[in-house]
């Protein structure tokens, strides 16, 4: 009977594991078709009287990917939806002069970007209107980062019983010192920098007053610009738009919201087609002719001859820990590194724009990265940066000695700091759950790296002038590469977080401006006419399959996102500081709302 059990049992296992191999072999073979019919696209003529339809939904990558179905997703009816600023910005770009698009649709379903991405698309639509062709607006609901895009459109429609919500923004930090010290688990913490507060919550049960001032600081301003910004599109003094925030305007009646000027009209999503049929002069037994930016935009990594501006994507947390399928879910110093050298030898590569958007990470890494670029400065090319969302401590290290550094007002900056995370489970193992460790060594300090042993004085001290020599160098390429005095860069620096506009005004950046401002500078210093060069992506995606792992780790990441909610970021941070490098260059990325 025993036996006859373990046989079915045994055969259940196989079963399982020859259908999940016959579904992975599928699912990639899916995936290869999708791929080879994206690369094999170009931008597509599109019909008369077509509208562009900006779908603001699911999250805004910097890049997009070779593939962007979710075939995990797909299979189990719980697909994820991304898109690559780059499409967006260049599809934007060419609907403008495209005689053939009447206007532009932008729907509001809910997009998951933060403040400085969410610039560049509002950019991008204020650039489109210039054309003179209708841009209107359209939700259900308006979350507040759907509606900081749509504020721009020439009219705002919503729905009857639809509402707005607009209630500025918040930073919640989670602290969970308490929970770890129940659990016996204690986070060995040394640090450099009074602000360098991404290891605060394992150190202090309440958020410190360095850490709250400097919330507060980027906070307020990142919010009274974008607030001015929706506030003047509106034609509403930025006093009355902030007092309809401070109201919860969400609790609003719809009709009240079209008295206060948030929206202009109301109306159902059907009424909604029959008005953009009538503007593009479409029957009302036909479909609209909606054109997605990604048909505009064609294939972005098109390989490029001739003169060149290379633009160099890092993008996630610098060597952070690998995802379940083995891919690193961030940057990968090593690439980037060889990618820079590559760079070097290519003779029709003129300039070099980095493309960064990463809290930091690895502070080994951020250096390798950092002296590939310097040597890249040092070949004569002009090397310039481009700031997105993030630019923040190891994110920082690779950038600061660009000839340029261009940032946007809302990009989070700085952090110039430097810490190391030990985590100790002597408490746990002892205490909690009656595990005895008993050490033999050869060497005082040969049980340095036993987990469930805490750190002695003097390793302590050891591993504390390991992280001050970090910083020193940290600080001193910061202030070569500013060309201003270490003592100067140490005054700004302590770990603290700095928005766009206020990383200007104490010289972290040079200019307020994105990544097509950075490429014309890059161009300009390589003495590159219009029309006389092209630009270029990196890394190389040539591998179609590296790409597709790539694109179900995001999707994987985005669907735990999902289901995490508010604590996802915590989760991601107390694992990653289990697998990665103990030393690190890194902000806290704080959940803004």
């Amino acid at each position: 009977m025993m036996k006859k059990f373990l046989l079915i049992v045994c055969g259940s296992f196989v079963g399982m594991w020859l259908a999940m191999l016959v579904f992975s072999f599928i699912s990639i073979l899916f995936a290869f078709a999708v791929i080879g019919m994206a690369a094999s696209g170009g931008s597509k003529a599109v019909s008369e009287h077509s509208i562009l339809h900006l779908n603001l939904a699911g999250t805004i990558e910097e890049r997009a990917s070779n593939t962007s179905a979710d075939f995990v997703g797909m299979m189990q009816g719980t697909q994820m939806q991304s898109t690559g600023l780059d499409v967006i910005v260049a599809g934007l770009s060419k609907a403008k002069d495209d005689k053939n698009i009447d206007g532009l649709y932008i729907e509001c379903e809910g997009v998951d970007a933060s403040s400085a991405t969410l610039k560049v698309i509002r950019d991008a639509v204020s650039d489109f209107k210039q054309s003179g062709k209708f841009v209107y607006a359209y939700a259900d609901a308006y979350a507040q980062d759907d509606y900081y895009v749509a504020s721009v459109a020439d009219s705002i429609f919503l729905n009857p019983v639809g509402m707005v919500d607009i209630h500025g923004h918040v930073s919640a930090v989670t602290y969970p010192k308490r929970l770890l010290d129940k659990l016996g688990v204690e986070m060995q913490v040394l640090r450099v920098g009074t602000y360098k507060s991404a290891v605060e919550p394992y150190m202090v049960e309440e958020m410190s007053e360095a850490n709250r001032m400097q919330t507060e600081a980027y906070l307020n301003n990142i919010w009274k610009f974008e607030s001015d910004s929706m506030a003047a599109s509106r034609k509403i003094s930025p006093e009355v738009f902030n007092s309809l925030a401070d109201s919860l305007v969400l609790s609003m009646p719809a009709d009240s919201l079209v008295k206060n000027k948030l929206v202009d009209r109301l109306c159902y999503s059907k009424e909604m087609e029959d008005r953009l049929k009538a503007l593009t002069k479409v029957k009302d037994d036909e479909e609209l002719n909606l054109v997605s930016p990604s048909t505009l935009a064609g294939n972005l990594e098109e390989v490029a001859s001739g003169s060149k501006v290379a633009v160099l994507y890092a993008e996630g947390e610098i060597d952070g820990a690998q995802s379940r399928m083995g891919q690193s879910t961030g940057i990968d110093s090593k690439l980037i590194v060889e990618t820079v050298y590559d760079l070097i030898k290519d003779d029709d590569v003129k300039a070099l724009v980095l493309r960064v958007n990463s809290p930091g990470g690895s502070a080994f890494g951020s250096e390798q990265m950092w002296k590939a670029l310097d040597d890249f400065k040092k070949s004569g090319k002009p090397f310039v940066v481009s700031m997105g969302d993030y630019a923040a401590s190891g994110g920082y290290y690779m950038s600061c000695g660009a000839d340029r550094i261009f940032a946007e007002p809302t990009t989070l900056t700085g952090s110039i700091g430097i810490f190391g995370v030990i985590p100790c489970f002597q408490d746990l193992a002892e205490n909690k759950l009656g595990v005895s460790t008993f050490i033999v060594k050869t060497n005082e300090n040969a049980d340095f790296s036993v987990s469930t042993k805490r750190m002695t004085p003097m390793q302590q001290a050891a591993m504390q002038r390991y992280i001050n020599n970090g910083y020193e160098l940290f600080t001193k390429r910061c202030a070569d590469g500013r060309h201003v005095t270490q003592d100067s860069i140490k005054v700004i620096a302590e770990g603290r977080v700095w928005d766009g506009a206020a990383a200007l005004k104490i010289g972290l950046v040079d200019e307020m401006g994105g990544l097509k401002q950075a490429i014309k500078w890059a161009a300009d210093k390589a003495k590159l006419k219009d029309g006389d060069y092209s630009t270029q992506n990196y890394p190389d995606p040539n591998s179609e399959f590296n790409s597709l792992m790539k694109s179900l780790n995001a999707q994987n990441d985005a669907r735990l996102k999902q289901q995490l909610g508010f604590f996802y970021d915590y989760y991601m941070q107390l694992t990653g500081l289990l697998n990665r490098d103990y030393v690190l260059c890194i902000m806290e990325r704080p959940v803004i709302k």
